[in-house]
């Protein structure tokens, strides 16, 4: 599974933006996990964010959790993406808004790469000539799930719509306007190697989407590690700070004070994130937390 480099980091962005491990421990079969202070408790779960409709029911862990819990918490409000106004800060994020365009920030080998895939995917380059890297290797990713049969209809979006029908209270960790933020950003400074690399494993997608679903499903901790965090650390370390770290580290506190209060949350986060030695679990454990795996 060593594969990650540019698409795993952009598609970590994806799937996993929006499988759990206390780093190098091979416990399995489930990637929802109970966090326990000395007087309260929480469940944690890893999602992904796209889904095949093949894809469901869900493993049942998640399933009890939901019904254990009266609180679920995730990355964003999913429902906002909605509104006109965010959308509407989406691409006016996400595209140059002065004269630089693709062709100017990028090298003239990965701009004619480029260039040479949409035009194999019969999509004129001109049309995403004013699109960020970020947006770029997105648009063009989302393309590549679709065919392969992946849609939005993720956990996030399954729980948010049934926390919205079951009127159970719905949290976020962070806002859209972060989340805006963080994809704008991607492949900033060093924007060619970023499509360079991501051109190069998206024919890769479908074998590694049927990686991560067996390892995610199952609760397969060492290959969740080997897919979202190892390479990613090594050759993108910018990215990996920004993308995982940091905001790991940034909701912490926020799960610290779930475990303070009586109510029982479920916490629905992608995947890379309670993954590896800077993941969530890790970090819970450091302070000295209790996890268990359902």
């Amino acid at each position: 599974m060593n594969k990650i480099s540019g698409y795993k980091t952009a598609t970590t962005a994806l799937i996993l933006f929006s499988g759990a491990v206390l780093y190098g421990t091979a416990w399995a079969d489930t990637s929802v996990w109970e966090v326990r202070s000395d007087s309260n408790s929480l469940y944690l779960g890893g999602t992904v964010h796209l889904l095949r409709p093949t894809d469901y029911p869900l493993p049942e862990e998640f399933e009890q959790a939901y019904q254990a819990s009266s609180e679920i918490y995730l990355e964003t409000d999913i429902s906002s993406m909605n509104d006109l106004s965010v959308q509407a800060q989406l691409l006016q994020q996400l595209t140059y808004q002065d004269e630089r365009s693709l062709k100017t920030v990028l090298s003239n080998e990965a701009y004619t790469a480029l260039s040479d895939y949409t035009e194999k995917i019969g999509m004129p380059l001109m049309i995403m000539e004013k699109f960020k890297p970020g947006m770029v290797v997105s648009a063009l990713q989302l393309l590549e799930f679709q065919r392969i049969g992946f849609t939005p209809q993720g956990v996030d979006t399954y729980f948010n719509t049934r926390a919205i029908g079951d009127a159970k209270t719905l949290g976020q960790l962070e806002t859209v306007q972060e989340q805006i933020g963080f994809l704008a950003a991607m492949g900033e400074g060093n924007e060619s190697e970023f499509i360079l690399l991501s051109l190069r494993d998206l024919a890769e997608t479908n074998t590694v989407m049927e990686d991560m679903i067996t390892a995610w499903r199952t609760g397969d901790n060492d290959s969740l590690a080997e897919l979202f965090v190892t390479e990613m650390r090594a050759e993108t370390p910018d990215l990996y700070d920004s993308l995982l770290r940091q905001r790991n580290l940034k909701w912490i506190p926020q799960i610290e004070r779930m475990l303070r209060d009586a109510d029982k949350e479920f916490v629905l986060v992608g995947a890379a994130h309670l993954v590896g030695e800077d993941g969530l679990l890790q970090l819970l454990q450091a302070k000295g937390y209790g996890v268990r795996q359902l």
